[in-house]
């Protein structure tokens, strides 16, 4: 019941992810969507208002033309036949007249009677359409004289003009009586066309709408076929990523995402190829290096009895060396000894690499067993220890003198006494300082003061370290799940700190790494050489 409640909520998880991903401003799906749906929008607003200003100058110049068609018919039959100074009951009925057709516009004529007043006649009667409502500019153009030639034939021309008025549209047109009589204007209301053109134009705005909304579902469509094999691309480098180099992907089609698969699977299977075979010659080394270890033993258990032996004649007062000799004997003792530690620190990197070394844990009191570590090997004179008893921690008691003997032994070496060790309780962990009173670490060399081998100057290759003293503290902190760092103190010299949590994890299974991890116990000397 709990892994599949575990199941569950890791699928939610995985199912908001992958959403919140493709709601990303910097997502390809989002980007795709938005630029369809500009593309779209943009082409459905210039179609519909390519449309809408077509259709409106078709609905307005229809109605226009038909009106004015109307009027000067009207004003050609009825205001013609009016006498050249009619009365104002006159002009009221022809205006009355002229109203009656189909267009339905407003009629204002307007003349001189026979004593010289003006005189007007209103379809709509006194209170209607008045000379007020025509605009100035359109009164002065039907009342100019204009030239009479041979592409002008008449004197006086129709002319009209649209106006709104308290946000109505009118179309006003004027025009005189050829040969004498009154002028007479007209006013077309407009508002059935602007209804029409209103609805017009909400019917395009709809359907830009439905367009935008469309193509916004067609780009969903659109990226989630393109990017779904792009998705399962970036699935599989995940995975490969994360070493599952038997990853490829199901190719299908001839087109370029189908080409890119092709090229992931064949790199997919070039680096898996490739990684087998390192990971072959990398376990054929290791597998040489413990061998050759282990068959360097049995000849140095038999040299290093002997060479016990030797030392042992020599610290005897009055041995019997010839004092010719006596050096070469000592150098055969220190070589030897190296030799040895050094065949110990190869089996016991050896194990670290295989991923064979175990912890066998104990409830340790830590400023005990750093003073065991410093009484085992005669350091007492030269550490300065500042550690208070009671700080316990769960640790293996023999990988821990494995890491405080070669952090002290180096401080001591490389740093000079007195090197002071300090012990202070953190969150969860223990952390241990080895701090010497050198010079400090060159800045070019603490990058690689843990790396094996390392020998920070290339004209003293040869030490009396192995140079894998670091490392092997640095491999047993990790084991524990702790941590070693190494930096200079402001007051000068160098601080190695070592974090190491108060419980460490409990081994799968029992410790097979053997007691031959002595490593250097303060011989390193390739790490911090100056």
């Amino acid at each position: 019941m709990i892994r599949k409640n575990r199941e569950g909520a890791h699928g939610w998880a995985d199912a908001r992810k992958g959403f919140r991903s493709r709601l990303r401003l910097t997502s390809l799906r989002l980007r795709l969507v938005v630029v369809f749906g500009l593309v779209a929008l943009t082409a459905a607003v210039s179609a519909s208002g390519i449309a809408y200003w077509l259709n409106r100058e078709a609905v307005l110049t229809r109605t226009q033309d038909a009106v004015l068609r109307d009027f000067e018919q009207e004003m050609q039959n009825r205001a013609g036949s009016l006498p050249e100074h009619p009365t104002q009951d006159e002009l009221q009925h022809t205006a009355g007249q002229m109203t009656s057709g189909g267009q339905r516009f407003g009629v204002l004529l307007v003349a001189e009677d026979a004593t010289g007043r003006t005189v007007y006649g209103s379809s709509g009667g006194l209170g209607g359409f008045a000379l007020a409502d025509v605009p100035r500019s359109l009164r002065d153009a039907v009342n100019k004289e204009q030239k009479v030639t041979s592409s002008n034939k008449s004197p006086y021309r129709l002319y009209w003009q649209r106006i709104t008025d308290d946000g109505t549209p009118y179309l006003v047109a004027g025009a005189r009586v050829i040969g004498g009589g009154p002028t007479g204007y007209m006013l077309k209301s407009l508002e059935p066309e602007a209804k029409d053109l209103n609805s017009l134009a909400w019917s395009l705005g709809i359907a830009t709408g439905l367009a935008l909304v469309g193509s916004a579902l067609l780009a969903q469509a659109l990226a989630t076929t393109v990017l779904k094999p792009v998705h399962r691309l970036g699935v599989a480098a995940r995975r490969l990523g994360e070493g599952k180099l038997d990853t490829r992907l199901r190719v299908s089609g001839t087109d370029e995402l189908a080409d890119l698969s092709r090229t992931f699977n064949s790199a997919a299977a070039a680096l898996e190829k490739r990684v087998a075979d390192m990971a072959g010659r990398e376990a054929a080394s290791r597998r040489f290096v413990a061998d050759m270890s282990h068959e360097l033993r049995t000849p140095l258990t038999a040299i290093t009895a002997v060479t016990e032996v030797l030392e042992e004649e020599l610290e005897f007062e009055g041995g019997g060396f010839d004092p010719m000799i006596e050096p070469a004997v000592r150098l055969v003792v220190s070589e030897t000894r190296r030799l040895n530690d050094l065949v110990e620190n190869l089996m016991e990197v050896t194990r670290f690499d295989a991923g064979t070394a175990r912890l066998v844990l104990d409830d340790v009191d830590v400023a005990d067993q750093i003073t065991a570590c410093i009484d085992a090997r005669a350091w007492l004179d030269a550490v300065e220890l500042d550690a208070e008893r009671g700080i316990h921690a769960r640790l293996d008691p023999r990988r821990l003198d494995v890491v405080l003997a070669n952090l002290i032994g180096n401080a001591l070496k490389h740093g000079g006494s007195p090197v002071r060790v300090s012990v202070t309780r953190g969150d969860h962990e223990v952390v241990i300082r080895v701090r010497d009173q050198g010079p400090g670490i060159p800045e070019d060399v603490l990058p690689h003061v843990f790396d094996r081998f390392y020998k920070a100057s290339a004209s003293r290759p040869r030490s009396e370290g192995s140079g894998l003293g670091l490392s092997i503290a640095l491999e047993n902190a990790h084991i524990h799940g702790g941590e070693i760092t190494a930096e200079n103190s402001p007051e000068g010299g160098a601080v190695f700190t070592l974090r190491l949590p108060q419980d460490a994890s409990e081994p799968d299974e029992e410790d097979t790494a053997g007691d031959g991890a002595g490593g250097d116990e303060g011989k390193d000397a390739e790490g911090r050489a100056r």
